[in-house]
């Protein structure tokens, strides 16, 4: 099971951005040309209906029609990670059940919120959407905005259940993702979440990177992999701090919708964000223009760089 996961789950996994046409709907074709445009260059999977992907924004009819969408796209070339969390554990089981059978390869949920739950009904919601189906199952570890945080004395007791496979681990710790990986062994996987620690989170021990930031910058990314699974520390280090740079002048602006314009300078329209996450003003144009094209710049740059 240990190597079967390994090499299904690994590398830039792109937490993709959601989709909609002019009037709001979610749009199934926009979809599929940015998840066409993502495995075009080359990630090794994608994150669907998460943090990027506003699913928390969508109703649970829309979040399956999204879901259908990518993996129709994707036509089986890379593994299509489900985020079925949902704040109602029945919401969330009828989305893992939809995404079995539309063909995802995983699931995932971030811990339900609002209501400052224990970690006995956390860990009873997560069990439920895993015990659902026969896919495995992701722990989405992100307590900045859920405010709940994983304890090691929880993740003992999932651990009793095979179906969960790993986690997603969205804060700042690298020690924290470390010591998650000693107590889950080599069978269990390690998913960085903050996009500007990619590297420090491979070199403490996660397996592969999930982000949002990868979407539109998804060269720099996997170059990045590939220098560091070579073995080239220094080099790796020169891509995220290019990736760091971009991503500081990223959060200088309401980021969702900043991602969203920069993908459609990159040729994919995923039309606005959804409300009430903050839209991009008039004024913000001069930004995008050089944030998008810092992002060219290092994306030539590299790509003219040897990797010999």
């Amino acid at each position: 099971m240990t190597v079967q996961w390994s090499e299904k789950f690994k590398g830039v996994i792109v937490a993709m951005n959601s989709c909609y046409d002019a009037e709001g709907r979610v749009s199934p074709d926009a979809v599929q040309k940015l998840t066409r445009f993502l495995i075009g260059k080359g990630v090794d999977g994608l994150y669907v209906g998460g943090s990027t992907g506003e699913g928390l924004l969508q109703s649970v009819e829309e979040r399956k029609l999204v879901l259908e969408a990518a993996i129709e796209a994707s036509a089986g070339e890379v593994p299509i990670i489900a985020h079925v969390g949902a704040l109602a554990t029945q919401d969330s089981i009828e989305l893992a059940v939809h995404a079995e059978k539309a063909g995802a390869a995983a699931l995932s949920a971030v811990a339900p919120f609002y209501y400052g739950y224990s970690e006995d009904a956390v860990g009873r919601h997560w069990t439920a959407i895993a015990d659902s189906t026969d896919l495995p199952f992701i722990i989405y570890h992100i307590p900045a905005t859920t405010g709940f945080s994983l304890t090691k004395g929880l993740l003992a007791q999932l651990l009793d259940n095979p179906k969960f496979i790993g986690i997603k681990t969205t804060a700042a710790s690298t020690y924290e993702l470390q010591q998650f990986k000693a107590m889950g062994g080599e069978r269990f996987l390690m998913f960085n979440g903050p996009d500007e620690q990619y590297l420090a989170g491979r070199i403490m021990g996660a397996d592969a990177g999930i982000g949002g930031t990868y979407g539109i910058m998804p060269e720099l990314f996997v170059r990045l992999e590939q220098e560091y699974a070579a073995g080239r520390i220094e080099a790796a280090r020169q891509v995220q701090f290019c990736i760091n740079d971009i991503i500081a002048d990223l959060l200088t602006l309401p980021v969702y919708a900043a991602l969203k314009a920069l993908i459609r300078r990159r040729g994919v329209d995923c039309g606005d964000v959804r409300a009430p996450l903050p839209k991009l003003s008039s004024g913000h144009a001069e930004k995008i223009d050089a944030l998008h094209a810092k992002i060219e710049l290092a994306i030539r740059k590299f790509a003219s760089v040897s990797m010999l």
